[in-house]
């Protein structure tokens, strides 16, 4: 169901541009959730969300990439999960325009993959974090052709994130983990007419 809501924009801060698309469906092995996709027709501003029918669990989800097979293994984001590879110390963790999305592991290697490529143009050739950074990007490229064994862990305090595949393990959150992670945007809750 789309709707357009009359509240402003968070970003460009517009009144009555916003619209707000709800969708119920169902992902295989994750269960029936609800995607929120809200944009704003002034700015362009987007920000999508996935929400389990069945509430929310703090939640830790890990799988070990040590082949070519798990590189399909289904992600499940939401805009509250921080993702970690820890042999690499990598970490995206949500900021002001966070969204879920789902994907594949091979996915969010590539997303690194992106980020660490956009660090590499901005260094100089001579500098020491260029080469850091080149180790960084061919340690990840050889995670997604199967060379390179590492770890992938979510780690969402609203329990709205998983992977799926039958050797991802999953635990609840402590107490320490849970205060120590950003849970990104909390958007408004809109009412519709």
């Amino acid at each position: 169901m789309q709707s357009k809501v009359d509240v402003r924009c968070p970003q460009c801060h517009v009144d009555g541009r916003v619209s707000m698309l709800s969708m119920s469906s169902e992902i295989p092995y994750f269960g029936e959730h609800t995607q929120i996709t809200i944009t704003c027709d002034s700015c362009g501003w987007k920000h999508t969300d996935f929400i389990p029918s069945d509430g929310d669990k703090e939640g830790y989800w890990s799988i070990i990439v040590d082949s070519l097979q798990k590189n399909s293994a289904r992600i499940i984001r939401s805009s509250s999960c921080t993702i970690r590879i820890p042999e690499l110390d990598l970490e995206v963790s949500p900021g002001g325009s966070a969204s879920g999305y789902i994907t594949n592991i091979e996915g969010v290697l590539k997303r690194f993959i992106d980020a660490v490529k956009s660090v590499i143009r901005d260094l100089e050739n001579k500098d020491s974090d260029f080469q850091s950074a080149q180790e960084l990007l061919q340690s990840l490229l050889s995670a997604v052709d199967g060379s390179n064994v590492l770890t992938v862990e979510l780690l969402d305090p609203r329990g709205r994130s998983q992977i799926i595949h039958d050797e991802a393990e999953s635990r609840d959150l402590n107490d320490s983990e849970i205060s120590a992670l950003s849970t990104g945007p909390d958007l408004p809750v809109f009412e519709m007419d």
